[in-house]
């Protein structure tokens, strides 16, 4: 049968009684004399808390059988996979919040909610330390849980002390815990950067220069269509959508200086609402440049194309790459990068014809130890160009000056002071380039 998405449990008589009565879940309610305003009252009532409840029924706790951790954490999942959504699609936060919960359901998810205290998560808390998490991650989900019995109030299904008590766990201090400290993300030198550009595609070297010059968040320059670019003055405006504090009522404008929009400009000749940098494309460059340098004749191996082509490849084709970058793949291109212009020594080095997986697998323990190592030590990720940046701006301009390039202002600024800042960010960009 179909689901009736719009349908209510119906306002009935029950003959025996002379009652109004509805039907919850499997649960008759009855409501007082039938037809009587009182029990219109009780039905509009139970209706309203059905639907507010998601149509599901109220869930009620019995002397034999309270309501448990893992029921809550089960409504509260239903709840943030409706509310942490944005523009269509979840957040980041369903899955971090999934990874919070995990130990909560692992612990204590048979027990009763209400019997859930402060001792309780510290003993969560303290898992979380001697599983090597940071610092600031362990805060963050001890506050989800925290978040989640708050939740549970609101709602009615656990006791408001509960939420009360555990309000008096506070976070874990840096230097007064046991507790892995977290690593400051710090500037990446311009001269790492410089190098680092000839080994990546022209594409995601682009995409670098740009977030170099305007301070960017890696995903404000993964996410970039011309359609956002307001190129009507000599300092263009990217008018980000979508962004981190948008829920906030937030706006977030980057300022695009005559250096930065000699770099953007190629990548604006295109349809207004596709994004600018293209994985697929910079896959054709790559596949052009290797063609390119070829060697082996055109009868012998694959020719160009016939990876992708679905009518001449048997099975299932290889998965083809996005219409934009995620900042993930943002992020690995860049390390992969890294492992090519700073070459590990001997005998970790990586031969030329030699494969990731066969170059792991013929190193020892101690070797695979020393060459994450030496990735961590050359590698830089895409934010610490924010840092760099910023960094910059603050030396030449001051404080302020760096806040508004990268979209640190607080909520309270006013409307005059904000068209300053704005003012302010674009005499910036045009220093800067």
């Amino acid at each position: 049968m179909p689901v009736l998405k719009n349908s209510v449990p119906k306002y009935r008589k029950h003959r025996a009684s002379k009652q109004a009565v509805v039907t919850i879940g499997g649960r008759d309610i009855y409501l007082g004399p039938h037809g009587s305003q009182t029990s219109r009252d009780q039905y509009d009532r139970h209706i309203a808390e059905y639907l507010s409840n998601g149509r599901r029924a109220p869930q009620v706790a019995t002397d034999d059988k309270p309501f448990a951790v893992k029921e809550l954490i089960a409504a509260y999942w239903r709840h943030a996979k409706v509310y942490y959504r944005k523009n269509g699609k979840p957040t980041s936060e369903i899955s971090i919040l999934k990874i919070a919960l995990r130990e909560l359901k692992a612990f204590y998810g048979e027990i009763p909610a209400d019997e859930f205290s402060p001792k309780k998560l510290k003993a969560i808390r303290d898992s979380w330390i001697a599983k090597g998490h940071t610092l600031s991650t362990i805060n963050s989900n001890a506050g989800r849980i925290k978040r989640l019995y708050k939740w549970g109030v609101s709602e009615e299904l656990v006791s408001a002390t509960v939420h009360q008590a555990l309000t008096s766990v506070v976070g874990l201090s840096s230097g007064r815990t046991k507790a892995k400290e977290n690593e400051l993300v710090e500037p990446v030198a311009l001269d790492v950067v410089q190098r680092t550009l000839p080994h990546l595609t022209p594409i995601v070297a682009d995409m670098v220069r740009l977030q170099l010059l305007t301070g960017a968040r890696p995903s404000e320059i993964c996410r970039l269509k011309p359609c956002d670019v307001d190129r009507t003055g000599d300092v263009w405006e990217y008018r980000v959508r979508g962004h981190k504090t948008e829920h906030k009522k937030r706006t977030r404008t980057i300022y695009i200086g005559p250096d930065a929009q000699a770099v953007l400009s190629p990548y604006l000749l295109r349809d207004a609402n596709t994004y600018c940098f293209s994985p697929s494309e910079a896959a054709d460059q790559d596949r052009l440049s290797r063609h390119a340098a070829r060697q082996t004749p055109l009868s012998c191996g694959n020719r160009p194309g016939r990876k992708y082509d679905t009518n001449k490849t048997k099975g299932n084709p290889s998965r083809k790459p996005s219409d934009h970058y995620a900042t993930a793949a943002y992020g690995r291109a860049i390390a992969r990068a890294c492992d090519r212009a700073f070459q590990a020594p001997e005998p970790i080095a990586k031969r030329p014809d030699e494969t990731t997986k066969a170059h792991k697998l013929r190193l020892s323990d101690k070797q695979l130890a020393t060459l994450e190592q030496w990735q961590r030590d050359q590698r830089w990720a895409p934010n610490q160009l924010r840092h760099t940046r910023g960094t910059e701006v603050r030396k030449r301009f001051g404080i302020e000056a760096a806040q508004v390039i990268l979209g640190h202002s607080e909520l309270t600024v006013t409307q005059i002071y904000a068209e300053a800042d704005a003012e302010k960010g674009r005499e910036v960009a045009r220093a800067i380039g």
